[in-house]
């Protein structure tokens, strides 16, 4: 079957215009599960082709991802694929969690939910085949005017069993994320994540357990990227690669037996860092350079209401310990919780430039399909607009605040942290050290600092 997967563009990608992006991945894992069955597939990645023009009529079937902010353009390829009579499958976060609103539209045939090799791969088996999909688990479809969800799919517990991602698929001259002064690209070594957090879809997508690859898998997949295509950066995408610092020490010290020098970054935990700090002295030995960490707030009612299950206390020693061994901290905070006050929201910006991370995010808090938050908030929502579901602009009116208030508060946010004077040299660094260009920035820079009153109702 000749199958075209797609990655459609966002309303708005402050990464790509800020100097990073990264392939797709999950559709990369889908084309080589598929190559393995003499499928033949192309991917479309519009994220970094935004000009590219698609051909349907060249394909059997189209599979097209979807986070929340991309749904309205993947909703319009599928209508363009529709018109050409061939099959239309999505899939990603917001559709596994939002499969009937996809299928009432009449323009996508099946969704598949959750993770998608093994699913995905039985569908377009059985579509070419002309079998019936009843039994197909992990996927929604409408059949005579009702919707059929057949049974969730079991999670992929060997993740070694799967194909590298088809790397060769995808325009990896397009994407250009640096760490420090090193090409980088992304990789995955685990899913699954046990904490649920209650803004986060990760734990519903991959399941509460955590499932690792091995170390010698790993390894395998760098050095082919290395050799394949150059790069010395790598960004582990897992939603907590440190889970078991164990792991992370033998990790680090193949890599430098192996002598393969690169470098990384990673997500981590506060409280994992605090209670490893012979981790992170591996992990920089071994080329670790940046770790993420969630901060999300200086109010221990606002960490606790989110489950974070951190201290504020952890926070500060986590700082210190990767300080001490000169990694770079790239720092999240998320502002308009539901129980927020100004003065909250306040404490958060000074806990921020009191701890001066290398990078600060700030989002604001989104509910996003899927999420816990999503189901309590719903009487909050007051814009449905699915593109702006995107962490820089409010959709829902808290307690205390307006949407208009909290949009506000976060171009307060990334003003009052990279406007002062001493940060100004890095800014001039990072743009300096990825070649941007300054057009780009500045749209980045309007696209926070805009307030969509409109789309408020304001």
């Amino acid at each position: 079957m000749r199958v075209l997967l797609v990655n459609p563009s966002s309303a708005i990608n402050l990464y790509r215009q800020f100097g990073g992006n990264l392939p797709p991945l999950g559709l990369a894992y889908l084309a080589s599960v598929l190559r393995e069955d003499a499928h033949q597939v192309e991917i479309a990645d519009l994220e970094v082709e935004p000009g590219r023009k698609v051909d349907f009529s060249r394909y059997d079937l189209v599979g097209i991802t979807s986070l929340t902010p991309q749904y309205s353009r993947a909703l319009e390829l599928a209508r363009l694929a529709k018109k050409e009579g061939i099959h239309v499958v999505m899939g990603g976060y917001h559709v596994s969690f939002q499969d009937q609103e996809a299928l009432s539209t009449g323009v996508v045939d099946y969704v598949v939910r959750g993770e998608g090799e093994h699913v995905f791969r039985e569908l377009v088996n059985c579509l070419e085949l002309g079998r019936k999909v009843d039994d197909v688990p992990g996927i929604s479809f409408m059949k005579d005017g009702h919707l059929f969800r057949n049974p969730q799919a079991p999670y992929i517990s060997d993740l070694d069993r799967l194909p590298l991602p088809a790397r060769d698929l995808l325009p990896m001259d397009k994407y250009v994320t640096m760490l420090d002064e090193h090409r980088a690209t992304s990789m995955v070594t685990s899913r699954g994540c046990p904490f649920n957090c209650t803004f986060c879809v990760s734990s519903k997508m991959g399941g509460l357990k955590w499932r690792t690859r091995t170390i010698d898998s790993i390894i395998n997949e760098i050095k082919d990227i290395k050799d394949r295509y150059g790069y010395r950066g790598f960004l582990f995408m897992d939603d907590n690669f440190t889970l078991n610092p164990k792991r992370v020490i033998q990790f680090a010290e193949q890599l430098i037996k192996r002598r393969l020098n690169i470098f990384w970054w990673c997500f981590s935990r506060v409280d994992t860092i605090v209670k490893n700090e012979y981790m992170v002295k591996k992990m920089a030995e071994a080329g670790a350079r940046t770790v993420f960490l969630g901060v999300e707030s200086a109010n221990q009612e606002t960490l606790d209401e989110y489950h974070k299950k951190i201290t504020l206390r952890q926070l500060y020693r986590a700082w210190e310990i990767l300080r001490d061994y000169k990694l770079k901290i790239w720092g999240s905070f998320i502002i308009g919780g539901v129980h927020e006050t100004k003065k909250m929201i306040d404490q958060t910006i000074q806990l921020a430039r009191k701890l001066n991370p290398d990078t600060a995010q700030f989002s604001i808090l989104t509910p996003y399909p899927g999420t816990q938050l999503f189901k309590s908030v719903k009487d909050r929502i007051v814009v449905h607009n699915w593109d702006l579901y995107d962490g820089i602009h409010a959709v829902m009116r808290t307690k205390h605040l307006s949407p208009a208030e909290i949009q506000k508060s976060i171009v307060k946010a990334y003003s009052k942290f990279y406007l002062r004077f001493c940060r100004w040299p890095r800014v001039f660094s990072y743009i300096k050290e990825r070649k941007l260009k300054l057009s780009n920035v500045l749209k980045g820079i309007a696209s926070i600092w805009r307030v969509e009153r409109s789309s408020l109702g304001e």
